[in-house]
């Protein structure tokens, strides 16, 4: 059966048939249609962990700096890259002085102020305090200039503005509550969209910011983000004019999609897209170094990479995309892909007479599906003698389990900013987001990984990542699998779109002819 009549046929079995998209207003208004994978289970930007909710989040909310298309970092709400002193522990911001918030208030100096000091009081418990803690304090030098002073040189912070953190108004969380950040930010932001409603489960709608300070954007009156968990319905809609745009297409259907007349799509390799086994190293069997080689070992990662997922993966046995500077082949090869040694790490393990593990997967696609991949690798651990049982389970559930470490392993990739250390500082050093997921830490990594905050050119820090390559593979306290393709289809109206190496959508330059 064709993309096309296979696709129809499952519009007319789910009750979609060709039945047009609910009008939300005029005729004359220019609505964007997406379709995402998941729900969202918060809209704060200082809480949110859906890397799929970001979309959303990232059209309400801005920061001083963004991260582009490429994966580089440029101003936003600043109006240039920061002044850094020479021991890099002064970093001085410019901002703005056109930026008005959807309430209609000025930004200044002092939202950023308030924004990250609410953000950093432990009592508000952010989920991402932790990555901005070596902020010691913040000063400002006048309306439109502030100085974040740093405990210690922290290269990465810049990377994680956007994804992790906003400026939101002054007064704003004492005025409206944590819970309107969370379910209906209306008036807190300064993008290109402005929260109307969100009905769970079913859809989020925002309209223009007709004060928008980048003149002449965004070019939609609306925005409907629809939650289309399964595949072929997300697929169907596409097909059928009811979205413009889908999130996580399959990686089966992906390459016909390229063929098919009106359709458009991109992929690109996330160079913070990891995608591993989370193994907790406090629970059997992954308690057991030898266990977790053979497990790595017995992955073909590459076979996976071109048979399962049609390309959309970079496959790598170490957290570092082949085709960086700061790729360690050595340390890849040392866990990658080798029956014969993993049935050798196997034979040397606690676990050797009684080889068997839970994996939790999830069982809406996030960023791709992983149901096919883990049915694979199920198969070839059985081949060097260890059972792996599959549990299917929703994302949210998953990452809950991951951050209390209740989990024994469990494949959901992980979307990060760019920077090399995100996913290895929060999975590996004490007291961060993740940290109970892997319950590993060694201190020659929290050294290296100290020593590569202090260097931005690639002659010295280079070499600081390739160590730290060396170190995990030889605990390996996961199991990595590659680099995830983010992958994107949408309609020929829709104009000015294209994949985001850090986000699946970024909605804000989109048209529509």
């Amino acid at each position: 059966m064709s993309l096309n009549r296979r696709i129809l046929f499952q519009a007319g079995a789910a009750g979609l048939g060709l039945i047009a998209a609910p009008r939300l207003a005029g005729a004359a208004e220019r609505v964007l249609t997406v379709a995402l994978p998941n729900n969202p289970t918060t809209l704060d930007p200082i809480q949110i962990s859906n890397h799929d909710a970001m979309a959303i989040t990232n059209t309400l909310f801005e920061n001083l700096l963004e991260t582009d298309l490429e994966g580089n970092v440029v101003p936003c709400l600043a109006r240039a890259m920061p002044t850094i002193s020479d021991d890099a522990l002064r970093f001085t911001f410019d901002l703005r002085d056109d930026v008005v918030f959807h309430n209609g208030q000025k930004f200044s100096a002092e939202d950023v102020k308030y924004s990250y000091e609410y953000m950093l009081d432990p009592k508000n418990k952010s989920i991402r305090r932790s990555l901005f803690s070596p902020i010691e304090r913040i000063e400002i030098e006048s309306p439109t200039r502030i100085t974040f002073l740093l405990k210690q040189p922290y290269r990465p912070w810049l990377q994680y503005m956007q994804k992790f953190m906003a400026v939101f108004p002054k007064g704003s969380r004492e005025a409206v509550g944590d819970d309107a950040f969370k379910s209906a930010p209306v008036g807190l932001g300064t993008g290109p969209g402005i929260f109307v409603e969100w009905q769970p489960d079913t859809q989020i709608v925002l309209k223009r910011n007709p004060n928008y300070w980048r003149r002449g954007k965004p070019g939609w009156d609306r925005v409907v983000a629809q939650i289309v968990p399964e595949d072929a319905t997300r697929l169907a809609y596409l097909m059928t004019g009811q979205t413009q745009i889908i999130s996580a297409p399959p990686p089966r259907d992906f390459e016909k999609l390229k063929t098919q007349y009106g359709i458009k799509t991109g992929s690109r390799v996330a160079l913070g897209g990891m995608w591993f086994m989370q193994t907790n190293t406090k629970r059997a069997p992954f308690d057991d170094v030898n266990f977790r080689k053979a497990v790595s070992c017995a992955i073909d990662r590459k076979s996976i990479a071109r048979d399962v997922l049609y390309g959309l993966l970079d496959p790598t046995a170490t957290p570092a995309p082949n085709a960086t500077s700061y790729y360690n082949a050595t340390a890849d090869a040392a866990i990658g892909y080798d029956p014969a040694r993993a049935k050798d790490y196997l034979a040397k393990s606690l676990y050797s007479k009684k080889a068997s593990f839970e994996l939790l997967v999830p069982s809406i696609p996030y960023l791709f599906d992983a149901k096919d991949s883990a049915v694979v690798m199920q198969s070839q651990l059985a081949a060097v003698g260890i059972e792996m049982k599959i549990t299917l389970m929703e994302q949210p559930q998953i990452l809950t389990r991951a951050i209390a470490g209740t989990q024994v392993a469990s494949l959901m990739p992980l979307m990060a900013p760019a920077d090399p250390t995100f996913i290895i500082q929060i999975c590996y050093t004490a007291n961060q987001i993740m940290s109970k997921s892997s319950g590993y830490t060694n201190p020659a990594l929290d050294a290296a990984i100290q020593e590569s905050y202090r260097y931005t050119d690639a002659a010295r820090l280079d070499p600081v990542l390739k160590r730290i390559q060396d170190i995990l593979a030889e605990d390996c306290p996961n199991v990595w699998l590659g680099f995830v393709g983010i992958a994107n289809a949408w309609r020929d109206e829709v104009k000015g779109f294209a994949p985001n190496s850090g986000l699946s959508m970024q909605l804000r330059d989109v048209t529509l002819s």
